[in-house]
This record gives structure tokens, C-alpha cells and sequence, in this order.
């Protein structure tokens, strides 16, 4: 069987741990961040979880992840 093609943006935004849980960093943390809130701010520090209904569409754009 051929290989298939990983979407090139999603392996930039998107990783599998190794529970099966799809991880991607938040988005809003990149300028203008002194008028943030500091606890805006530190709560996007951290990273985020696909939903479960989406899971599944994100593992076929990254298969080999």
C-alpha cells in the first residue's frame, strides 16, 4: 500500500502523546501580550487537548505522528 501524505500544517500545530491524546499549544500568546491578563497569559502557557470529536480527524492529517 502507498504511504500517505502528513497535511503539512497540521504536523507544524499537532502531536500524539503517547496516550493517544492529541496536544496543540494555544494560540494568543505571540505579541501585544503586556494588556493581557497575567492569568490569561498563564493559563495559555500550558498545552491544550483536542476534543474527542475531532480526535479522529486530526490523527488522519498526521498518520505516521
Amino acid at each position: 500500500m502507498p504511504k500517505i501524505k502528513t497535511h503539512s500544517g497540521a504536523k507544524k500545530r499537532f502531536s500524539v502523546t503517547g496516550s493517544g491524546k492529541v496536544k496543540y499549544q494555544h494560540t494568543n500568546k505571540r505579541h501585544r501580550l503586556t494588556q493581557k491578563d497575567h492569568k490569561r497569559k498563564r493559563i495559555l502557557r500550558g498545552a491544550g487537548y483536542a476534543d474527542e470529536s475531532n480526535v479522529k480527524n486530526v490523527k488522519k492529517l498526521i498518520p505516521y505522528k
